[in-house]
């Protein structure tokens, strides 16, 4: 739970916090420092260190912030100080003219009025919750002393440790004087991290210092009823539900809240604990769920090592039955199954820390919120539950389906059988092929060239094979080459005798072959067929020829929280977080263009839409990474997105019923964009070159539908 009691600018317990309208809090002292007042028109001007520790509330009504934070992304003032947290600050300057607070969490900026920082409201629930933290940290770091009869030493000395005499809370080290001067001074970067004395000094001046009171902490005193932030003088005693803020009888009277609805504070009270209770069963089931689950990927840790171990022995003892022949062929072997043990717990570690990270969040919030649910004060209650409200139930949307579900298994799905081929090996003879047993490899299959055919940029082959008595197969390989004359990769390996292979070059030429394989060994390749891709349907327009190719989305390729339909058209997500899905083109030469259409657009998300390559990642915005070319548009905006470099922001965005279009310029090496059929900023990228595929992003508010075989618009900039 501490971490939910930490300023995210000092990083230190909360002191003195104050309620941000974003629901986020400050330390009273931190608002002042992340606070840059600018006149109008002109750029921030930073003319006052931030060491005073005097507060003016006059000084402050006027101060300002510099932010651009229209980019989606948060960009803002840039600082050359940072918090011990990590977190940039503003230091303050001079008060000039206005004055606004940019929230060191969500970047959001807020203007404060006449009244300055004493217009948020002080969180005295999440105060109380700290100094109740505090004094059972206290009371356990007493015990803990005086069950010790070691003091605590300290952890830099290089011999024979002195009794520390600080710890900073930041570094969580002891200090003795000597290593505190020299490793941990009071200046630089280190000045505002916070030192304090070691549990053992702490709780024996409070023990000596206490009198009759026996070392015990003093109780937490009680807290006086919250006052109106406008009118001092009143409590709250109303909620208003449209402000969603407790408020008192005047404010009703003087008209702020005349017309709003609102409700008894404490009928409000008791609904949001009850809501909150509610979310927290929910959150306290996964959290069980995740425990369990930690226990089971623990235990598979220790099968993956005795599995992984014990095929490794077998696989040596079998190989090194074989004859000299076979010892390259041996160490080939061992290594797919070190890869194959690695890759297992490479996943298993993953999920391990995934979880762990997840799951400690999770506690945290927990412990938090159970915190919260004890406190007795309504309004302070009603100042931050729906935000907490909120935040418990969009916790469970991260244990999603299949997140507590192993991504591999323990055993090894890899077998080696060796009496045959050592049978094979001891009666070898000059008998072309033939073994004593009589079962031969499979013979080279015969291509169908009457069912051999090409469709846009897929091919379809077909072949059959002669079954002698006694020489059954197991399965087919099928081998294409790169559409240039290169080498071969595998695109097939299974039991059927047809496959088409999406995906290729428009106007290419692919070589072709095709063997077959049984318990005996590999046969011998097919003849080479030869197949030509289609040139696509072409358009002349001032001497520009441009492929009007025809493609769907790929669902062999997409996230696992893609949902396609409309025979693979339509697009949509199961998450909040952006996914990527592919086409099923590849181009790399000639002039392409094809729409997408926004079916449904809600809470202005951001997609991108633009061309990847094939193995671009999938799990986040097109765009993020160096193998994708994107442009991400809002509602007002958009920008253009290459290895998370965002250029040329436009006006202008998307809604529901509006065409996105990329063009796709090979020829000039370009990629535009259009909205609405019309270009929308300038050309976004130049100098492209290798295989490029169709490719967008989205998440579950945004649904699209892909329109290919299109013309180029007319009002293109050439």
């Amino acid at each position: 739970m501490e971490e939910e009691l930490k300023c995210p600018v000092c990083g230190s317990l909360f002191k003195d916090p104050i309620l941000l309208p974003c629901s986020h809090n400050v330390c009273l002292a931190c608002a002042r420092n992340i606070t840059v007042q600018t006149p109008d028109g002109e750029t921030p001007v930073q003319s006052r260190a931030s060491g005073s520790s005097d507060y003016d509330y006059m000084d402050m009504d006027k101060m300002s912030l510099y932010s651009e934070t229209d980019s989606g992304y948060g960009s803002y003032t840039p600082c050359q100080l940072k918090s011990p947290n990590g977190v940039r600050v503003f230091p303050p300057v001079i008060p000039h003219r206005h004055c606004s607070l940019t929230c060191p969490l969500c970047h959001r900026s807020v203007s404060l009025d006449e009244r300055g920082l004493r217009g948020f409201p002080r969180n005295r629930l999440l105060e109380a919750i700290v100094a109740r933290y505090q004094q059972n940290r206290a009371a356990a770091a007493s015990a803990a002393s005086s069950a010790s009869s070691t003091a605590v030493k300290c952890q830099l000395c290089d011999r024979n440790p002195v009794d520390a005499t600080v710890m900073c809370e930041q570094c969580d080290v002891y200090y003795c004087n000597a290593c505190q001067q020299r490793c941990h001074p009071s200046r630089g970067p280190l000045a505002k991290h916070r030192l304090v004395q070691p549990p053992n000094r702490a709780a024996g001046g409070a023990a000596s210092g206490g009198g009759g009171s026996g070392g015990q902490q003093p109780p937490v005193t009680a807290r006086k009823p919250a006052t109106c932030v406008d009118h001092e003088a009143e409590n709250f005693n109303m909620y208003c539900c449209g402000c969603r803020a407790p408020v008192c009888m005047k404010c009703l009277e003087e008209g702020k809240h005349a017309k709003h609805d609102v409700k008894p504070l404490s009928v409000m009270w008791k609904q949001h604990k009850c809501q909150l209770s509610q979310a927290l069963n929910g959150v306290s089931d996964k959290a069980k769920d995740a425990k369990e689950f930690l226990i089971l990927l623990k235990n598979m840790l220790q099968q993956i090592q005795e599995n992984g171990v014990e095929f490794e022995a077998c696989l040596v003892a079998q190989c090194d039955s074989l004859i000299e022949a076979l010892t390259r062929q041996k160490a080939k072997l061992l290594t797919k199954v070190t890869k194959e043990k690695e890759y297992k717990l490479k996943v298993v570690r993953d999920q391990i820390t995934h979880c762990t990270m997840k799951l400690r969040q999770t506690t945290g919030m927990m412990e938090y919120c159970l915190e919260v649910l004890k406190e007795n004060d309504p309004s302070g209650f009603l100042q931050i539950s729906d935000a907490l409200i909120k935040r418990v139930t969009s916790s469970q949307d991260q244990w999603v389906k299949g997140a507590l579900e192993p991504k591999v298994g323990p055993d090894f799905d890899l077998t080696l059988s060796t009496d045959s081929l050592l049978q094979t090996i001891l009666q070898l003879d000059f008998s072309q092929g033939k073994v004593e047993s009589g079962s031969l490899v499979p013979a080279a299959p015969l291509l169908q060239l009457e069912k051999c055919c090409t469709r846009n940029n897929s091919v379809t082959l077909a072949w059959r094979v002669i079954l002698p008595a006694g020489n059954p197969i197991e399965g087919y390989i099928l081998e294409l080459d790169d559409g240039n004359g290169g080498q071969y990769r595998e695109v097939y390996v299974g039991k059927e005798t047809m496959c088409t292979v999406d995906g290729l070059h428009f106007n290419s030429s692919y070589n072709a072959r095709v063997k077959a394989y049984n318990a005996v060994g590999v046969g011998p390749y097919s003849k080479t067929v030869v197949l030509k891709t289609s040139d696509g349907m072409c358009v002349r327009r001032e001497e520009k020829m441009t492929e009007m190719a025809f493609f769907t989305f790929d669902p062999s390729s997409a996230h696992r929280d893609i949902v396609l339909s409309n025979e693979n058209h339509t697009v949509s997500c199961n998450s909040y977080d952006d996914r990527v899905v592919l086409g099923t083109a590849a181009f790399s030469k000639g002039i392409h263009y094809w729409e997408v259409s926004i079916d449904r657009y809600d809470n202005h998300p951001d997609p991108a839409f633009g061309v990847a390559r094939i193995n671009t990642m999938k799990d986040m915005m097109l765009g993020k990474d160096d193998k994708a070319w994107a442009m991400y548009v809002d509602n007002n905006r958009s920008w253009f997105m290459h290895n998370n470099s965002h250029t040329n922001r436009a006006e202008g965005g998307i809604t529901k019923s509006s065409t996105v279009g990329v063009l796709l310029d090979l020829t000039k090496r370009t990629l535009t964009f259009y909205i609405n059929k019309e270009q929308h900023g300038p050309t976004a990228f130049e100098n492209l070159d290798g295989v490029f595929v169709p490719a967008v992003s989205l998440n579950r508010n945004v649904q699209v539908t892909l329109v290919t075989g299109l013309d180029v618009p007319k009002n293109i900039k050439q």
